[in-house]
């Protein structure tokens, strides 16, 4: 197996390395809602119309930055501002200098174990096409508090 994720920089891995880093949870993909007072974003259930909620992939990745205005490109260059990443997503954990989760796909050679471990929104997501955009506080994801 190939961990070129241990010896490569994020901006020294190629296109596909790159694309390989994404383990598929799709919290990414869930609709935001930003605090007008103060700023602060937090995750709904909702998610973005073009995430097949079951495969929790993009069912048109190579045109979503144009059907979706609200997509991201991410880049080494917006990484540090996207605050809003899961902690356990592999480009902050490796632009932090923490190693990928242990039930990464990566990790484990298994695409699924993403979903296997909880961790991707295939569990309660459910499209924007069946919420009403007034209605998306409703579906706020609490964020957890440390005990």
């Amino acid at each position: 197996m190939n961990d070129f994720w241990t010896s490569k920089t994020l901006d020294a891995m190629s296109p596909d390395e790159w694309e390989s880093l994404c383990d598929g949870c799709a919290l990414c993909c869930l609709v935001k809602v930003e605090d007008e007072e103060n700023g602060e974003i937090f995750n709904t259930t909702v998610s973005c119309r073009q995430l097949g909620v079951d495969s929790c992939r993009c069912k048109d990745y190579r045109n979503r930055l144009d059907d979706v205005p609200m997509c991201i490109q991410l880049t080494m260059e917006n990484l540090p501002q996207l605050a809003w990443l899961p902690e356990t997503c592999a480009y902050r954990c490796l632009y932090n200098g923490r190693p990928l989760p242990s039930w990464h796909p990566l990790v484990t050679g298994d695409k699924n174990s993403v979903h296997e471990a909880g961790i991707s929104a295939r569990w309660f997501a459910q499209s924007e096409e069946y919420v009403h955009p007034e209605q998306l506080v409703q579906f706020i994801i609490e964020p957890e508090i440390d005990k």
